[in-house]
């Protein structure tokens, strides 16, 4: 099985060509002021023509958008997808994917196996799942934050959409983390960053080398 990775939270053109250089799939950008990777819809705008050019899905990256919000990153950014990393009930879902046309993923939080029931009221609206770390209680942003669940968690679940497994991966863990999720995709923000927003090529580069030879 050939499992694709997303590169999430890029504001840079060189963070943009090692993903794209290294076989990236999705690359997403993140509209969340808390988010040290977040970036103006315009700007982000810039840095997608080559991302098309290359084949890979462009990714709107929000939290509780409103209609405001979405509008201006639809206008600006024009994305594929946009990913819904909130609180989203599926009614906002449904509507978010009727009102703008665009392919939704939907992130879910998991510590525990219950966390997984929640995928099914949300399947027949989105593309894509994704399940994330459950953030503790007191963090001011919902990903992004570096910390792997337990990946034996999704071992032998099967969905109705193709989903990401996110939280916690980089180069060192992501071939560890596909074999016992049987993720078909793996989504990175954090693991491939010097700093707190600041990637660094050399690290997407390796994460994307390791997810080839899974």
């Amino acid at each position: 099985m050939t499992v694709q990775a997303k590169i999430c939270g890029v504001t840079t053109p060189e963070a943009v060509r090692a993903a794209l250089d290294g076989g990236a799939g999705f690359l997403g950008f993140m509209f969340f002021e808390k988010s040290p990777r977040n970036i103006a819809p315009e700007a982000a705008g810039r840095l997608a023509p080559p991302v098309r050019a290359r084949g890979a899905k462009v990714v709107a990256v929000t939290v509780d958008p409103t209609d405001a919000e979405l509008e201006a990153i639809v206008t600006g950014l024009d994305p594929d997808l946009i990913q819904l990393h909130g609180k989203e009930p599926p009614a906002r879902v449904r509507e978010i994917g009727q009102r703008w046309g665009r392919g939704l993923v939907k992130v879910l939080p998991v510590s525990e196996p219950a966390d997984f029931a929640a995928a099914q009221a949300y399947e027949p609206l989105v593309a894509h799942l994704m399940f994330e770390t459950k953030p503790p209680r007191d963090a001011d942003r919902p990903g992004g934050l570096g910390v792997a669940f337990d990946w034996s968690l999704l071992e032998g679940r099967r969905f109705a959409r193709p989903w990401f497994l996110a939280g916690g991966l980089n180069p060192w863990n992501v071939a560890e983390a596909m074999r016992i999720s049987g993720a078909p995709l793996v989504d990175v923000s954090s693991g491939v960053e010097r700093g707190p927003g600041l990637k660094d090529p050399a690290l997407i580069q390796a994460f994307l080398h390791a997810v080839e030879r899974g």
